[in-house]
Protein backbone atom coordinates (compact mmCIF):
# COMPACT_ATOMS: atom_id res chain seq x y z
CA UNK A 1 0.00 0.00 0.00
CA UNK A 2 1.66 3.27 -1.12
CA UNK A 3 2.26 5.69 1.73
CA UNK A 4 2.47 9.36 0.83
CA UNK A 5 3.31 12.37 2.97
CA UNK A 6 0.57 14.94 3.47
CA UNK A 7 1.87 18.49 3.05
CA UNK A 8 0.40 21.89 3.77
CA UNK A 9 0.51 24.89 1.44
CA UNK A 10 3.94 25.86 2.85
CA UNK A 11 5.37 22.49 1.86
CA UNK A 12 5.69 21.23 5.44
CA UNK A 13 4.77 17.68 6.38
CA UNK A 14 1.61 17.53 8.50
CA UNK A 15 0.93 13.79 8.30
CA UNK A 16 0.82 10.82 5.97
CA UNK A 17 -1.82 8.84 4.13
CA UNK A 18 -2.04 5.26 2.88
CA UNK A 19 -3.28 5.10 -0.70
CA UNK A 20 -5.47 2.21 -1.78
CA UNK A 21 -3.63 -0.61 -3.56
CA UNK A 22 -6.73 -1.22 -5.68
CA UNK A 23 -6.34 2.23 -7.24
CA UNK A 24 -2.78 3.44 -6.75
CA UNK A 25 -0.95 0.11 -6.67
CA UNK A 26 -2.05 -1.96 -9.67
CA UNK A 27 0.04 -3.03 -12.65
CA UNK A 28 -0.53 -0.22 -15.20
CA UNK A 29 -2.17 -1.21 -18.46
CA UNK A 30 -0.64 0.92 -21.23
CA UNK A 31 -3.10 -0.26 -23.88
CA UNK A 32 -6.23 0.97 -22.09
CA UNK A 33 -4.56 4.28 -21.16
CA UNK A 34 -3.70 4.81 -24.83
CA UNK A 35 -7.29 4.00 -25.77
CA UNK A 36 -8.61 6.60 -23.34
CA UNK A 37 -6.17 9.25 -24.60
CA UNK A 38 -7.31 8.61 -28.18
CA UNK A 39 -10.93 8.78 -27.00
CA UNK A 40 -10.34 12.10 -25.21
CA UNK A 41 -8.62 13.71 -28.20
CA UNK A 42 -11.28 12.43 -30.62
CA UNK A 43 -14.05 13.84 -28.44
CA UNK A 44 -12.33 17.25 -28.45
CA UNK A 45 -12.49 17.49 -32.24
CA UNK A 46 -15.09 19.93 -33.53
CA UNK A 47 -15.62 18.08 -36.80
CA UNK A 48 -16.71 21.28 -38.57
CA UNK A 49 -14.46 20.96 -41.63
CA UNK A 50 -16.38 21.38 -44.89
CA UNK A 51 -15.48 21.89 -48.55
CA UNK A 52 -17.59 22.02 -51.71
CA UNK A 53 -18.20 19.15 -54.10
CA UNK A 54 -18.62 19.78 -57.86
CA UNK A 55 -22.38 20.00 -57.41
CA UNK A 56 -22.02 22.73 -54.78
CA UNK A 57 -19.54 25.02 -56.56
CA UNK A 58 -21.26 27.90 -58.35
CA UNK A 59 -21.01 28.07 -62.15
CA UNK A 60 -20.00 25.39 -64.60
CA UNK A 61 -23.47 24.80 -66.01
CA UNK A 62 -22.36 25.01 -69.65
CA UNK A 63 -20.30 22.37 -71.39
CA UNK A 64 -16.97 24.12 -72.10
CA UNK A 65 -16.62 22.71 -75.64
CA UNK A 66 -18.27 20.17 -77.88
CA UNK A 67 -17.80 16.49 -77.21
CA UNK A 68 -15.84 15.59 -80.36
CA UNK A 69 -13.61 17.16 -82.95
CA UNK A 70 -11.50 19.55 -80.88
CA UNK A 71 -8.58 17.21 -80.15
CA UNK A 72 -8.96 17.90 -76.46
CA UNK A 73 -10.26 15.62 -73.77
CA UNK A 74 -14.01 15.61 -73.33
CA UNK A 75 -15.27 17.88 -70.57
CA UNK A 76 -18.75 18.30 -69.17
CA UNK A 77 -18.21 21.13 -66.68
CA UNK A 78 -15.57 23.64 -65.64
CA UNK A 79 -16.36 22.75 -62.04
CA UNK A 80 -15.17 19.15 -62.28
CA UNK A 81 -12.46 18.21 -59.78
CA UNK A 82 -9.55 18.46 -62.26
CA UNK A 83 -10.33 22.10 -63.08
CA UNK A 84 -9.02 25.16 -61.26
CA UNK A 85 -11.97 26.50 -59.23
CA UNK A 86 -13.56 23.07 -59.52
CA UNK A 87 -15.11 21.10 -56.69
CA UNK A 88 -13.27 18.78 -54.31
CA UNK A 89 -13.37 15.01 -54.81
CA UNK A 90 -14.52 13.15 -51.68
CA UNK A 91 -15.00 16.51 -49.95
CA UNK A 92 -14.82 16.43 -46.12
CA UNK A 93 -18.14 17.27 -44.50
CA UNK A 94 -19.13 18.04 -40.91
CA UNK A 95 -19.16 14.90 -38.78
CA UNK A 96 -18.76 13.79 -35.19
CA UNK A 97 -15.59 11.96 -34.17
CA UNK A 98 -16.99 10.98 -30.79
CA UNK A 99 -16.96 7.38 -29.64
CA UNK A 100 -17.60 5.72 -26.31
CA UNK A 101 -15.39 3.40 -24.30
CA UNK A 102 -16.61 0.55 -22.12
CA UNK A 103 -17.06 1.56 -18.45
CA UNK A 104 -14.73 -1.18 -17.19
CA UNK A 105 -12.02 -0.03 -19.59
CA UNK A 106 -12.40 3.58 -18.43
CA UNK A 107 -12.07 2.56 -14.78
CA UNK A 108 -9.02 0.39 -15.49
CA UNK A 109 -7.41 3.25 -17.42
CA UNK A 110 -7.96 5.67 -14.52
CA UNK A 111 -6.51 3.21 -12.01
CA UNK A 112 -3.53 2.61 -14.31
CA UNK A 113 -2.89 6.35 -14.59
CA UNK A 114 -3.07 6.78 -10.81
CA UNK A 115 -0.69 3.83 -10.35
CA UNK A 116 1.81 5.23 -12.86
CA UNK A 117 1.94 8.52 -10.97
CA UNK A 118 2.24 6.75 -7.62
CA UNK A 119 5.03 4.45 -8.81
CA UNK A 120 6.99 7.42 -10.17
CA UNK A 121 6.47 9.38 -6.91
CA UNK A 122 4.65 12.10 -8.83
CA UNK A 123 1.66 12.36 -6.50
CA UNK A 124 1.60 15.16 -3.93
CA UNK A 125 -1.15 15.14 -1.31
CA UNK A 126 -2.09 18.43 0.36
CA UNK A 127 -4.17 18.65 3.51
CA UNK A 128 -6.15 21.53 1.99
CA UNK A 129 -5.90 24.51 -0.33
CA UNK A 130 -7.41 27.59 1.26
CA UNK A 131 -7.69 30.86 -0.63
CA UNK A 132 -10.09 33.71 0.08
CA UNK A 133 -9.18 35.84 -2.94
CA UNK A 134 -7.83 35.61 -6.48
CA UNK A 135 -4.07 35.49 -5.92
CA UNK A 136 -1.84 33.98 -8.59
CA UNK A 137 1.22 34.84 -6.47
CA UNK A 138 -0.07 32.67 -3.61
CA UNK A 139 -0.58 29.76 -5.98
CA UNK A 140 2.92 30.14 -7.45
CA UNK A 141 4.42 30.17 -3.95
CA UNK A 142 2.47 27.04 -3.01
CA UNK A 143 3.62 25.15 -6.10
CA UNK A 144 7.22 26.12 -5.42
CA UNK A 145 6.95 25.08 -1.76
CA UNK A 146 5.63 21.58 -2.60
CA UNK A 147 8.15 21.06 -5.42
CA UNK A 148 5.83 21.21 -8.41
CA UNK A 149 6.98 23.99 -10.71
CA UNK A 150 6.48 22.18 -14.03
CA UNK A 151 3.27 20.87 -15.61
CA UNK A 152 0.87 20.28 -12.75
CA UNK A 153 -2.68 18.98 -12.40
CA UNK A 154 -4.45 20.06 -9.21
CA UNK A 155 -7.33 17.78 -8.20
CA UNK A 156 -9.93 19.45 -5.98
CA UNK A 157 -12.78 17.72 -4.11
CA UNK A 158 -15.19 20.40 -5.33
CA UNK A 159 -15.25 23.64 -7.31
CA UNK A 160 -13.27 26.46 -5.69
CA UNK A 161 -13.40 29.61 -7.80
CA UNK A 162 -10.47 31.24 -6.02
CA UNK A 163 -8.14 28.29 -6.55
CA UNK A 164 -9.26 27.71 -10.15
CA UNK A 165 -8.91 31.37 -11.18
CA UNK A 166 -5.57 31.78 -9.39
CA UNK A 167 -4.14 28.76 -11.24
CA UNK A 168 -5.52 29.73 -14.65
CA UNK A 169 -2.83 32.38 -15.19
CA UNK A 170 0.05 29.95 -14.62
CA UNK A 171 1.45 28.23 -17.70
CA UNK A 172 1.32 24.44 -17.41
CA UNK A 173 -1.01 24.37 -14.40
CA UNK A 174 -4.53 23.00 -14.67
CA UNK A 175 -7.25 22.38 -12.10
CA UNK A 176 -9.98 19.74 -12.11
CA UNK A 177 -12.41 18.02 -9.78
CA UNK A 178 -12.76 14.32 -9.03
CA UNK A 179 -15.86 14.04 -11.24
CA UNK A 180 -14.12 15.64 -14.25
CA UNK A 181 -10.74 13.93 -13.92
CA UNK A 182 -9.47 12.20 -17.07
CA UNK A 183 -6.53 10.04 -18.13
CA UNK A 184 -5.19 12.52 -20.69
CA UNK A 185 -4.76 15.37 -18.19
CA UNK A 186 -3.18 13.02 -15.65
CA UNK A 187 -0.59 11.63 -18.04
CA UNK A 188 0.10 15.06 -19.53
CA UNK A 189 1.03 16.50 -16.13
CA UNK A 190 4.43 15.99 -14.52
CA UNK A 191 2.99 16.21 -11.02
CA UNK A 192 -0.44 15.35 -9.64
CA UNK A 193 -1.46 17.47 -6.63
CA UNK A 194 -4.46 15.97 -4.87
CA UNK A 195 -6.25 17.56 -1.92
CA UNK A 196 -6.72 15.03 0.90
CA UNK A 197 -10.53 15.18 0.70
CA UNK A 198 -10.27 14.48 -3.03
CA UNK A 199 -8.23 11.32 -2.31
CA UNK A 200 -11.12 10.00 -0.23
CA UNK A 201 -13.59 10.75 -3.03
CA UNK A 202 -11.33 9.04 -5.60
CA UNK A 203 -11.15 5.92 -3.45
CA UNK A 204 -14.94 5.95 -2.99
CA UNK A 205 -15.51 6.20 -6.74
CA UNK A 206 -12.87 3.76 -8.03
CA UNK A 207 -12.42 1.30 -5.15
Amino acid sequence: MPNVEVLNMEGKKVGSIDLSDAIFGIEPNAAVMHQMVVNYLANQRQGTQSTLTRSEVSGGGKKPWRQKGTGRARQGSTRAVQWVHGGIAHAPKPRSYRFTVNKKVRRLAMKSAFSVKAQDSNIIVLDKIEMDSFKTKTMVEMLKAVGSEKKTLIVLPEVNKFVISSANNIVGVKTTQVNTLNVYDMLHADKLIIVQDAVKKIEEVYA
